[in-house]
């Protein structure tokens, strides 16, 4: 939960002294609500990571299993529920319809949160949806009797956002124990915020990232709705497409350094070795760098739709403004190695040399 999710790193630096340490690894990818944890986790997601369980009743039975089980069934009656309300829209209005079938999809998931009483049902939304309803626009919007530009780029869209979701979502079911277990961060949000938890569930947890994801999705059902008769495939999609694989590639790597690091850490230690090296935040780099590529993704094919920026700027903001601050306050707190790791590396955008 990008999403996404949630790409911090809640780090420890190798041979540090320090304090306990029960961070796990995240989901990227999501963040007041994206990348998920580590942080993936988008993008509250972008920020949400996978530290601690449930102790609830209603969840300890639970098993890694049945809760993947759930997980499975609910999101296919989602997804399902959504295509079928944007082909009930109509494909000649795409906009429309990726907006009101991500909100079905939202509110069919809150609903089943409520019911188990674990906002982490959610998790996985912020990297299903989108490349969900980009495959959708690939089939049902091609051009009739010819492989176009217009449908290259349709093609390209959906191949890149298949990439980023299967390995965000894959790194999120590693990670994720099953319905034992709850985000930290909703737990603090529960404990934090001046209303119940259903209300809390509903504003931070379900209803900020729909509203975040769906502005960073809006670019693919734009690119979709183009004809032949519009621009053809050219320089500006070679630079989405390339700036869309190195942010997959980026938090793929960056997630790997994580694993294998987590398999040795100490309490207190700092991640300073790989990626993590030259940027205290590769995932949310990477997952940034996703949404942008749908800018300019739709940039090439109707600059006039140049508003639709929005979206990666509302994921840019989420990510300095929420994300970020949230995990480094963390591992300031819990890693005695971390003032001199921050002063050493620099927060997102890295160093070519050290």
């Amino acid at each position: 939960q990008p999403h996404g999710y949630r790409h911090c790193q809640n780090h420890r630096t190798k041979n540090q002294p320090g304090h306990a340490d029960q961070t796990a690894l995240h989901k990227t990818s999501v963040d007041l609500n994206g990348p998920y944890g580590e942080t993936q986790n988008p993008p509250i997601k972008v920020s949400l990571g996978q530290d601690g369980r449930m102790n609830s009743s209603d969840t300890s039975s639970w098993t890694r299993s049945k809760s993947f089980a759930l997980i499975f069934a609910l999101y296919v009656i989602a997804v399902t529920g959504a295509l079928v309300i944007a082909s009930a829209i109509g494909t000649e209005h795409p906009v429309k319809g990726l907006i009101w079938g991500y909100v079905a999809s939202v509110v069919f998931l809150y609903i089943a949160s409520q019911i188990v009483s674990n906002g982490s049902t959610f998790d996985a939304w912020w990297s299903v949806i989108p490349p969900s309803f980009a495959i959708w626009f690939c089939i049902v919007l091609d051009d009739p009797g010819k492989f176009s530009d217009a449908d290259l780029r349709r093609l390209a869209v959906a191949v890149c956002a298949t990439l980023w979701g299967l390995r965000l979502t894959a790194n999120w079911a590693i990670g994720w124990t099953g319905l034992d277990h709850e985000d930290w961060r909703y737990r603090m949000l529960y404990e934090t915020a001046p209303m119940p938890r259903w209300a809390v569930s509903l504003t931070s947890v379900h209803l900020f990232p729909l509203i975040v994801v769906t502005l960073g999705s809006i670019p693919m059902a734009i690119v979709a709705s183009q004809s032949d008769s519009d621009r053809g495939f050219g320089v500006l999609d070679v630079i989405a497409l390339v700036i869309a694989l190195t942010g997959v590639a980026l938090q793929q790597f960056a997630d790997l350094d994580l694993r294998r690091f987590n398999r040795t850490k100490q309490p207190g230690d700092v991640l300073n070795t790989g990626l993590w090296s030259r940027s205290r935040h590769p995932n949310y780099l990477g997952e940034m760098c996703w949404w942008w590529s749908l800018f300019l993704f739709v940039l090439a094919a109707d600059p006039g739709s140049w508003w639709a920026g929005i979206g990666a700027v509302a994921m840019t903001v989420m990510f300095y403004t929420a994300s970020i601050p949230i995990a480094e306050k963390r591992s300031a707190e819990r890693r005695p190695g971390w003032d001199a790791y921050k002063a050493s590396t620099p927060m997102v955008f890295p160093r070519i040399r050290k």
